[in-house]
């Protein structure tokens, strides 16, 4: 018996073959779940174009998973059968994945920072199985139940949008906040959401693509969405605050040094920064400015695992309507051609795409 499945060989190599799906015992703290819904993240695209990055060429030093890796970490399953010692789901129980593994016993994992191990692994990126396989094993605290007020397309963006309110959290965003949004991909499409979910209520929008900038205008009609190379953004800041002073947080979400400069000339003094995006190289900062304004520059790195729950009763309740930046849902044999070169396009108007694995 094989199961279809998506690996990753190298860069520009993804195949989607028969494999053997897991079997033997199920161990004691493990479940085997099918997945039904995965998407395809920014991480997936960097191995995809320049890896591999964090897929593991050599054996990983906690999972001990190698290459071709099943891809998959943002997803919603199924659960098939559960290890003896795992109560908290059951056969046939909807889950959304939380993909971070790590040791509960090393440094950060005796203090509950998980995602802060320097041992951690991922499902679907250096772990043996993935969301973009008909069946996959993880461990019982990678799967959490979600109500069924939560559909299978909103349980796998529970992994992004978690990136997403973290950043939300870590800037004090509260009801009544002014915050500028700098940079709307999939990440930055989520922490608009989540901003709003907050009570922000003077937002800011800053976007080179005008696709992007449209869908922003789409999910939070309020929000003053701007192009930053046509526009004054320190001016529209001015006349938007009492006093012109600027904002009370900025969360960058692109990655790129003349956002993340954006972001600190945004904010007031006493401000918060919030560095989301990953920068793949070095910025340069003025510094001076930074102290000048006695701003606070925050970075966050995933997510709390704890923060699942949380995320899954605010779409619950509609408060985080993340099903609103899927773009396209797709086949599992179209997933080179329809997702990776699809959301690689650069006139494409593509945010979220999601690969539907019972199609």
């Amino acid at each position: 018996m094989t199961m279809k499945a998506v690996r990753y060989y190298s860069k520009k190599d993804i195949r989607v073959e028969d494999v053997a799906p897991p079997s033997g015992p199920l161990g004691d703290d493990m479940v085997l779940i099918e997945p039904l819904v995965c998407g395809i993240c920014g991480t997936d695209l960097h191995e995809y174009i320049a890896g591999p990055i964090v897929t593991p060429a050599t054996p990983h030093v906690y999972s001990g998973a190698t290459l071709p890796q099943i891809l998959g970490h943002e997803f919603s399953a199924r659960v098939i059968e559960t290890g003896r010692n795992v109560t908290h789901v059951k056969p046939g129980s909807r889950v959304s994945i939380q993909p971070l593994i790590s040791p509960r016993d090393d440094y950060y994992g005796r203090r509950g920072l998980f995602h802060l191990s320097e041992k951690m692994a991922c499902v679907g990126l250096s772990w043996e199985w993935g969301g973009m396989g008909e069946r996959a094993v993880v461990n019982g605290y990678n799967v959490f139940p979600v109500p069924d007020t939560v559909s299978d397309v909103q349980a796998a963006m529970i992994e992004p949008a978690a990136v997403a309110l973290y950043g939300v959290d870590r800037g004090g965003v509260t009801s009544g906040s002014s915050v500028l949004v700098s940079g709307v991909g999939p990440i930055g499409a989520l922490v608009l959401l989540a901003v709003k979910a907050a009570g922000a209520t003077t937002i800011f929008v800053s976007e080179l693509n005008p696709n992007r900038r449209a869908l922003a205008q789409q999910l939070v009609p309020e929000a003053i969405v701007f192009d930053p190379r046509e526009t004054d953004a320190l001016q529209l800041f001015r006349d938007h605050t009492e006093e012109g002073v600027g904002l009370d947080v900025a969360l960058e979400c692109v990655g790129a040094e003349a956002s993340l400069n954006l972001c600190a000339e945004a904010v007031r003094r006493r401000g918060t920064v919030v560095q989301v995006g990953l920068h793949m190289k070095p910025a340069a900062v003025d510094a001076m400015l930074w102290a000048l304004k006695d701003i606070t520059v925050e970075a966050t790195w995933c997510y709390p695992v704890q923060i699942w729950p949380r995320v899954a009763s605010m779409i619950g309740a509609g408060i985080l309507p993340v099903e609103k930046i899927v773009t396209a849902t797709i086949r599992p044999e179209d997933v080179v051609e329809q997702g990776f070169e699809a959301l690689l396009d650069p006139k494409a108007s593509h945010m979220k795409i999601l690969v539907d694995m019972k199609a």
